[in-house]
C-alpha cells in the first residue's frame, strides 16, 4: 500500500510550506518596518514584530505536523492521539486557508492548499483503515457473535 510515500510526501510538502510561511512573513514585515506603515494608528515596528512572531509560530506548528507525518512513515504506525488531533487540525486549516485563497490569491493558491489538504488526510485515513484491519478481525468487538438471551421457561398450564 502507499501509505508510506504519501506520508514522506505530505511531510516534505509541509516542511516546504512551514518555509515558505517564514520568508513570506518575514519579508511582509520588513516591507511594513521599512515603508513606515500603519494600519489604524499602530506602531510600524509593533507590526512587523507581529508579522514576524506569527510567521515563525506558524511555522514552527507545520514543522511538528511534518514530523508527526515523518515519525508516522517511519515507523509504519498510525499517529497518536495528539499527533492525530495536530494533523486534523492542520486539515482544517488547510481547508480554510483554500477558502480565503480563491479570492485573495487565486486559484493555483487554492489548488496547493486542496493538494496538501488531500495528502494530510489520505495519510490520516490509510494508517486508520492499516490499523483497523491488522488484528484480522474486529479489534474491539467480540471474536464471536453474543449468545442470545437466555430466556425463561414458559408457565406450563393444565
Amino acid at each position: 500500500m502507499a501509505r508510506r510515500p504519501v506520508a514522506w510526501v505530505a511531510a516534505i510538502v509541509l516542511f516546504a510550506e512551514a518555509f515558505g510561511i517564514v520568508l513570506l512573513n518575514w519579508f511582509l514585515g520588513l516591507v511594513v518596518d521599512r515603508q513606515d506603515m500603519s494600519l489604524a494608528g499602530l506602531d510600524p515596528r509593533a507590526m512587523s514584530a507581529g508579522a514576524w512572531i506569527a510567521g515563525g509560530l506558524f511555522g514552527l506548528y507545520l514543522l511538528v505536523c511534518g514530523i508527526v507525518l515523518v515519525r508516522a512513515a517511519v515507523t509504519d504506525r498510525a499517529p497518536g492521539g495528539f499527533g492525530r488531533i495536530l494533523l486534523i487540525s492542520a486539515a482544517v486549516v488547510h481547508g480554510l486557508l483554500g477558502a480565503f485563497a480563491i479570492g485573495l490569491v487565486g486559484w493555483l493558491a487554492f489548488v496547493f492548499m486542496m493538494v496538501v489538504l488531500a495528502l494530510i488526510v489520505l495519510t490520516l485515513v490509510a494508517y486508520d483503515r492499516h490499523e483497523n484491519t491488522e488484528g484480522g478481525g474486529q479489534k474491539n468487538g467480540p471474536a464471536t457473535p453474543p449468545a442470545p438471551p437466555a430466556s425463561s421457561p414458559e408457565p406450563t398450564t393444565p
